[in-house]
This record gives C-alpha cells, sequence and structure tokens, in this order.
C-alpha cells in the first residue's frame, strides 16, 4: 500500500490524523491484560485518568463516541420516552437513528439560533404531563457544537440548563467529542464544563489525535450499568491496553498543542473570507464553516478547484464547506493552503 502524500493538506476532519512514532512506540510497549475480565492495567489507567480530569466517579473506554453516546442514552433514557437534543446536534443528525433503534427513544429536537440549549428551549420542548404524550426522560447537550461552527458552550449555560433539567428530575448527557478544545479556547478547567452534567463522552481520536477511542464518564453506579450496555453493543475488549496507551499517550503530550488548532482555523477563516463568493464564520475552536455564493461558485467546483491541489474539504449541507483543523496540518501545509486561497482571492475561481 503507498504511503500516504505528504502533500495533502486533509482538512475533512481532525479524525484523519496519523499517530505519531512516540504514540506508536507507547502503544507497542504496552502492559496489558484481559479488558472484559477487568485486569488491563493500561485501560485502568486511562479510565482513571480521564474521571479525574472529568470530575467523575469513574470512566469507561470505548471503541467509539457514537457507542459511548449511545450507551448513555441507554442507561439514562427511558423506553418509548423523548430525548430532549439541540436541533443541529451529532446525536440527532449523524448516529444512524441508533437511539431509537437500540433503546426505543424519540429524539425531541430543539432549533436554536447559536446550538446552545438554555432553559427557556427546555421549558418549550418538555411536554406536560398527560395520559397522551411522550415523556421526557433524558438532555443532551453537545459541545463544541459541530453544526454552528465549533461553537463554545460556555461552563454558565451549563449549569442554568443543569439546574433546570434537575428541577425537572431529568438527567443531562453531554456529547463532549470536542470538549478538549472548549477547555483549551477559554482556558477553563474540563470540570468547569462537567460539573452541571451527569454523564459526558469525549473523545480520544479526533483532536488529541489517538487512532482509535472515546471515553463515557459519569457516577460509579451509571458507569457500572453502562459496563453491561457496552459489552451488549459488541464494545467488550480484551488487550485494548494497545489502544488505551494511545490514548494515554494524546492526554498528556497532545492538550497542548489544541490552541495552535484554533489560531489556524481562524487564519483559514480570514482566507476563504478573503475569496469572492465566500463567507466564512468566525471560528471559535478548530472548526471553519464558510458558505458559498451559487451565483460565484458551486459547492461541488470549489471542493473540486481545492483538490485538485490536494486540499480536502468536506460539504455540509447544501453551499456550505467545512474544514476541520488537526495537529497533522503542520506549518508548511498550512503555508501552502493559505498560498492557494491567496491566488484564488486575487485570481478568482478558474474557467
Amino acid at each position: 500500500m503507498a504511503a500516504p502524500d505528504p502533500q495533502v493538506v486533509d482538512l475533512r476532519s481532525d479524525t484523519v490524523t496519523r499517530p505519531p512514532p512516540a504514540m506508536r512506540r507507547a502503544m507497542a510497549e504496552a502492559v496489558v491484560g484481559d479488558d472484559t475480565l477487568g485486569d488491563d492495567p493500561t485501560v485502568r489507567e486511562l479510565e482513571a485518568e480521564v474521571a479525574a480530569l472529568l470530575g467523575k466517579e469513574r470512566a469507561l473506554f470505548f471503541p467509539s463516541g457514537v457507542m459511548a453516546n449511545q450507551t448513555a442514552l441507554a442507561v439514562q433514557g427511558r423506553w418509548g420516552s423523548e430525548v430532549v437534543v439541540e436541533g443541529g446536534a451529532h446525536i440527532f443528525h449523524f448516529e444512524e437513528g441508533a437511539a431509537a433503534a437500540l433503546k426505543g427513544l424519540q429524539l425531541r429536537a430543539v432549533h436554536t439560533d447559536d446550538g446552545v440549549l438554555r432553559p427557556e428551549h427546555l421549558d418549550a420542548a418538555v411536554r406536560p404531563v398527560s395520559p397522551y404524550l411522550p415523556r421526557t426522560s433524558l438532555v443532551c447537550v453537545e459541545n463544541t457544537h459541530l453544526a454552528s461552527g465549533g461553537r463554545v458552550v460556555s461552563p454558565e449555560d451549563l449549569d442554568a440548563l443543569g439546574r433546570a433539567a434537575a428541577a425537572r428530575g431529568l438527567p443531562v448527557h453531554m456529547d463532549g467529542a470536542r470538549l478538549w478544545h472548549a477547555a483549551a479556547a477559554t482556558g477553563r478547567d474540563t470540570v468547569d464544563f462537567t460539573r452541571s452534567v451527569d454523564t459526558v463522552m469525549v473523545c480520544l481520536s479526533k483532536g488529541l489525535g489517538a487512532p482509535v477511542g472515546s471515553m463515557l464518564a459519569g457516577p460509579a453506579d451509571v458507569m457500572d450499568e453502562a459496563w453491561r450496555v457496552r459489552r451488549r453493543f459488541g464494545g467488550g475488549l480484551r488487550q485494548s491496553g494497545v489502544l488505551a496507551a494511545a490514548g494515554l499517550y494524546a492526554l498528556r503530550e497532545h492538550r497542548s498543542g489544541l490552541s495552535d488548532d484554533h489560531r489556524r482555523a481562524r487564519e483559514l477563516a480570514a482566507a476563504l473570507d478573503a475569496v469572492p463568493g465566500i463567507s466564512a464564520l468566525n471560528p471559535e475552536t478548530n472548526v471553519v464553516m464558510a458558505d458559498l455564493d451559487p451565483e460565484v461558485v458551486s459547492t461541488g467546483d470549489f471542493l473540486g478547484f481545492l483538490e485538485s491541489h490536494r486540499i480536502l474539504m468536506l460539504e455540509f449541507g447544501p453551499g456550505r464547506v467545512r474544514g476541520v483543523l488537526h495537529r497533522d496540518v503542520d506549518s508548511s501545509r498550512m503555508s501552502r493552503l493559505l498560498q492557494v486561497l491567496s491566488e484564488c482571492a486575487r485570481s478568482g475561481f478558474p474557467a
């Protein structure tokens, strides 16, 4: 198999990163056991470290964020009830209807202007008590909020939502796939974001650059049940310390570099915004969304133009493209990316 082209600037997602040599060494040298039997020491170390970082009693290692999210819904949601989510949420749009298919949960989407669920949205979404209406069993938030361009949901907004949910006896789950970015962008501790939610999922395979893995954290009794659901979903692993070692390395070595992704995202947004027919949202973290004027250039033509220069981005809805910065977009790749966009801003798109 051919090695990846070192000149490609791959902005399709922050999941495309490849483990650096030091991470591969950590994986090769990991002390392992059988995790389903509970004796993989590297997994235990990772779980303890993440639980402490998130201020929760216990954390579990999962193969994917979708499995971790759906386990949280399965454990905390009641069959046949509704889960309140923001209308652009990943759980609503990009998890294959798993809540309904796996647990009989109905997602009630609340559309907001900025991707942030607030108490007033909960007031409107939770149905009145009636024998004819679904009951609400859970609230889900996403941080950072991908569909609104990687927007940070502040600890203060989360605290307010948590209080409103608790007053109704509702647990709150956070899809924190890019929570590390929220903390890096604000300079706040991760516990500030998690103190008002019952469970939280965080990814190791996005901005942190591990090859695989997510974590679900929460109260010990909830995680005990989550362990059973994870196994039921096919997530019981054996010598998974090989993967957990990559997660530990990523946590310890790569979090400090997330602010570089944010800086480069701002540079990318400015370069896109300078191109005629393109309007970029101002990024808060590492996600850049840009809207295209169809009278100037179509989404397909723009993505094709970029690909001809070995730059990869994704369509994210009609007339919108997405680029996500990550640790594999180094200074040389960033310079070439900005040069291509600068030339496009001066000369326009080729006929």
